[in-house]
C-alpha cells in the first residue's frame, strides 16, 4: 500500500485535475469532476482516499444532538488511523449550510489528515488557512449549520455534487475543480493521466515554436 501511494504521488505531482478528468473519460463512463470548488488553503492540492461523514436533516427526536455529535463520528471513522486520508462530507441536499468550522476541522489537522472535500459550506477559513490541509467546499458562511443538518453515519458512499464518493475512493482538487477516482484503478487512471498531460505539454512546446504539427510546415 505504501509503494502504491508513493506512485500515486509521483503521478499526481505531474498532472492537473482535467488530466485525471479526460483519463477518468477514456477508461470510464460515470461522472468524476466536481466544479465550482472555494478553498481557504489557495495553491494546496487535495490527495488522498477518502473517508466519508454523511448528513441528514436535523431532528432531535430521531437524531439526538448528544449522541450524533461530529467529534464522535470522526472519532470513530478515523479509530483503524487516517493519516493522509481525505475526510468527504456529504451535505445531502443543503449546499449552503455549513458543515463545519475551525474547530471541527482541527480534529481533522491534528490526526493528520491530508485534508477536506465539504458538499456545503465551511466556517472559519481564516483559522482553518492555518492547518495542514488541504481543504476546498462550496463556500463560505459565517451561519453554524447544527440547526439544519445533523452529522448521521461514516464510511459509506455518499454523493457530492453528483459524483459518488465510496469510501477508499481517491479524491484529487486543484484549482481547476474536483476528481473522483474509484480505489481499484486509481494508479492506471493516474497513469493515463501523466500521459495524456506529457501529449499536451509537447504540442504546446510545437505551438510555442510556431510548429503545431510537429513536422516543421508550422500553421
Amino acid at each position: 500500500m505504501a509503494e502504491m501511494d508513493d506512485r500515486l504521488k509521483e503521478l499526481a505531482s505531474r498532472v492537473r485535475t482535467p488530466d485525471v478528468v479526460d483519463a477518468m473519460g477514456r477508461m470510464h463512463r460515470h461522472r468524476c469532476h466536481i466544479d465550482n470548488l472555494v478553498t481557504p488553503t489557495p495553491g494546496r492540492v487535495l490527495l488522498g482516499r477518502a473517508l466519508t461523514i454523511s448528513y441528514l436533516p436535523s431532528c432531535a427526536e430521531s437524531l439526538p444532538p448528544e449522541r450524533f455529535t461530529f467529534t464522535r463520528l470522526f472519532h470513530d471513522a478515523v479509530e483503524d488511523g487516517a493519516r493522509g486520508r481525505v475526510l468527504v462530507l456529504a451535505g445531502n441536499g443543503h449546499p449552503d449550510v455549513s458543515l463545519g468550522g475551525g474547530t471541527k476541522l482541527s480534529l481533522v489537522a491534528a490526526q493528520g489528515l491530508a485534508g477536506v472535500l465539504a458538499d456545503g459550506r465551511l466556517r472559519d477559513f481564516v483559522e482553518i488557512a492555518a492547518y495542514e490541509l488541504a481543504v476546498y467546499c462550496l463556500g463560505q458562511t459565517s451561519k453554524w449549520g447544527g440547526d439544519v443538518v445533523t452529522p448521521y453515519e461514516i464510511d459509506r458512499p455518499v454523493v457530492v455534487s453528483g459524483v459518488t464518493v465510496r469510501p477508499g475512493d481517491c479524491v484529487f482538487a486543484d484549482v481547476s475543480g474536483a476528481v473522483v477516482v474509484p480505489a481499484a484503478q486509481v494508479v492506471a487512471v493516474f497513469e493515463e493521466a501523466a500521459r495524456i498531460a506529457q501529449t499536451e505539454e509537447a504540442f504546446a512546446e510545437r505551438v510555442r515554436d510556431d510548429d503545431p504539427t510537429g513536422n516543421g510546415s508550422g500553421y
